[in-house]
């Protein structure tokens, strides 16, 4: 059995954080969140994966390489040109050779559920109930056999919505050949599945758990959820008069200083700076090579490598770029006064606490105040004492 994950997207919407790297390879629990898409593919028992790759394609070859590492078998096909779902999936078509899973490769799924729909044989699409579905496909089914298919709507006929995994055969190519340019400008793998619908021979399973991430504040849920299962593993330096309690990772090189609480679920990345007296709390993930300093407060968040908080910081339920640097005494606010959902340039996110999305080599002076739902982009200079507030567009200076 074979799998193709599609992962040749940007991700527009989730910029500034996708401007430096694919979608699927932002960071869950330390790990891109291919890699766990890729993990626990191995764990269902499928060995080879095709990769289609296309936006900033480097950073997956470069990181999955042959797959040896991952144990697993792992090739690639490239998608040039955004053209929809459809023909990504042609990109795959020499290197299929019989029945084969695919799935998007900006999702989150467990291994038993990827060993059920390799059960149920094609051809068959994994579906979830959602508490939104107006965010997604929605898929209308009589028992097993899917119906009906509805595109993103105000008014969803239903809850189970499309979770992106379907057990294929070869024989979706020929659905492919058929399928016209959409008035997107796209080949669209719906369409495909509608045919199917015609044929009456399109069956649907339930999955038990599946993670979506379609906007930067996602990531925030889902760091949550891969993190409830870390296990303490201590390969760095603990000085005496460190408080850890609850799980715990730290990577070889890194330094937890006297004096630092941290709080678990927390996994800390190689060669970091942690402290001292720094106050860690629950399901925050630092990227390798980060400095979290003197009286500094971390929150739930997710820190990508090589950024600095390292004086008087408060940083809660935010995601950090890599290569940034906080000031001494600057602050994220992550809760509106009323108590309200945070929305980020008009769009709701069903968080009542959102901090910040700050992208790459981003620098605030000294006492910066940066309010919630704040969008920062790469590059940003933030002088001292400046109010940083919506949204900030790539190398902007804000004084």
């Amino acid at each position: 059995m074979q799998c193709v994950i599609l992962a040749a997207g940007e991700g527009k919407r989730m910029r500034p954080l996708t401007a430096t790297r694919p979608k699927v390879m932002l960071p869950l629990a330390n790990r891109p969140m291919l890699e766990h898409l890729v993990l626990a593919i191995r764990d269902a028992g499928i060995a080879e994966i095709l990769i289609v790759t296309g936006y900033m394609e480097s950073e997956i070859r470069n990181h999955f390489r042959d797959g040896k590492d991952f144990g697993v078998s792992i090739e690639y096909s490239v998608q040039r040109h955004q053209r929809g779902t459809a023909d990504a999936l042609n990109r795959a078509r020499d290197g299929v050779s019989d029945d084969f899973l695919l799935m998007n490769g900006d999702m989150v799924v467990a291994s038993p559920d990827i060993r059920r729909i390799l059960s149920a044989g094609p051809f068959c699409m994994g579906i979830y109930p959602s508490e939104h579905p107006e965010d997604y496909g929605v898929v209308q089914v009589e028992g097993e056999n899917v119906t009906g298919l509805q595109e993103k709507t105000r008014e969803p006929q239903g809850n189970l919505v499309n979770a992106g995994i379907y057990h294929f055969s070869p024989d979706i190519f020929r659905l492919i050949d058929r399928i016209e340019i959409s008035p997107r400008g796209e080949l669209e793998l719906t369409d495909a599945l509608s045919m199917l619908i015609d044929e009456e021979s399109l069956k649907s399973l339930l999955l038990h758990s599946w993670i979506d991430v379609g906007y930067p504040w996602d990531l925030l849920a889902a760091n949550e959820t891969m993190m409830r299962g870390l296990h303490s593993y201590v390969q760095g330096s603990v000085e005496e008069g460190v408080v850890m309690k609850g799980p715990v990772s730290i990577g070889p090189g890194s330094v937890i200083r006297a004096g630092t609480y941290i709080e678990g679920p927390c996994c800390i990345g190689r060669d970091c700076r942690i402290g001292p007296h720094a106050y860690i709390r629950g399901s925050t993930a630092i990227g390798d090579g980060s400095h979290i300093g003197h009286a500094t407060e971390v929150k739930n968040s997710i820190i990508l490598s090589r950024t600095n908080l390292p004086h008087f910081n408060y940083l809660g339920d935010s995601v950090v770029g890599s290569g940034c640097n906080f000031g001494a005494g600057t602050k994220v606010a992550n809760l509106r006064h009323d108590g309200a959902e945070v929305r980020v340039q008009g769009v709701f996110t069903k968080r009542r606490k959102l901090g910040a999305i700050v992208g790459d080599n981003v620098q605030f002076g000294i006492n910066c105040s940066v309010n919630v739902g704040s969008v920062i982009g790469c590059g940003v200079q933030a002088g001292p004492h400046a109010r940083v507030d919506g949204y900030i567009a790539d190398g902007a200076k804000v004084r």
